[in-house]
Order: structure tokens, then sequence, then C-alpha cells
């Protein structure tokens, strides 16, 4: 399994992966799966100190992360906001905690202060990953986000750099 930066040839392998968790899962509150054009502008949006992490296993993207910005005020510059991804094939083989932790120290090395992650609470499997890479539930935000019919509490997960 190899940890690199995504280039613009993995754009459609990720956005493959990030549609089927918006059309499938409350992994993300996405309503709308990402079209070829709005793909392209994510991923030029995440150049630079908010990167696009892959993980690759045999040529095939197993999975990303990527690092956004926190909130859009100044004095919020030194915290980021990261997501990760696993396709289904490649859960449960430690991919998770390649990319997460692959994330945290771009965050790192980026100059970052601190990395938050909001969590549905239903996908445990989320949050545990989250734990066993550091970070710490510090709230929960109740009913803050509605899909598939469904009110949904959100988690706040936070690793101090």
């Amino acid at each position: 399994m190899q940890l690199r930066r995504a280039t613009e040839a993995d754009s459609e392998a990720i956005r493959l992966i990030y549609n089927t968790e918006v059309l499938t899962s409350t992994a993300t509150l996405d309503l709308v799966p990402r079209s070829r054009s709005a793909q392209e502008a994510w991923m030029s949006e995440h150049s630079g100190v908010y990167p696009v992490l892959v993980a690759e296993t045999g040529g095939v993207v197993a999975g990303f992360s990527s690092l956004s910005a926190y909130r859009p005020r100044p004095g919020y510059a030194t915290a980021v906001e990261d997501s990760v991804y696993v396709a289904e094939g490649y859960r449960g083989q430690g991919v998770g905690r390649l990319l997460l932790n692959g994330a945290a120290e771009a965050a790192l090395s980026h100059g970052f202060h601190s990395v938050i992650a909001r969590i549905v609470t239903e996908q445990s499997a989320s949050i545990a990953l989250h734990k066993a890479c550091g970070f710490e539930i510090i709230g929960i935000e109740r009913e803050v986000g509605r899909k598939f019919g469904r009110w949904l509490d959100v988690a706040l997960a936070q690793r101090m750099l």
C-alpha cells in the first residue's frame, strides 16, 4: 500500500469513491453526487497546504483523505478539517489509518496546530479510526444534519499537532 499526494489522474477514482458515499451513506452529508467539473474544481482547491492524499495498491486507488480550511475567518487559519474515505472493498485493512495519519502529518508539515473532524455519530468505524489516530471527541452537535429523511448528530473530534 502506497500513500502519495493525489494527481489529476486520480480525480475520477476519487470522485467515484466519494459519490458512492453521497448516494449510500451518511459518511458525507452531501446530497448530490459530484460532477466531473465539480470534481476538477475540488481537486484544484485542494492543492498547496490543503492536499488530497491517496492510498494506492496494485495501481488502484483504495481511498483518499483531504484537508480543508476549518473556517474562513483569519483567526481560524491554524486549524484544518480532515476527510477520509475508503472504497468498500478495502475497509478494515489499515487504509483509513494510513490516510488519516498521512493527513495529520501533512497538516503538521504545513504549520497547522489542530485537525478537526466532523463525523456523523452513526459512523462508528470513522469515530474509532479517529480515536485510534489520536483524536479526542470534544463535543456532539445535536440534529445538525439531515439525510435519508433522518436527523443526524455530528461528533466533533480534534487532534492537536
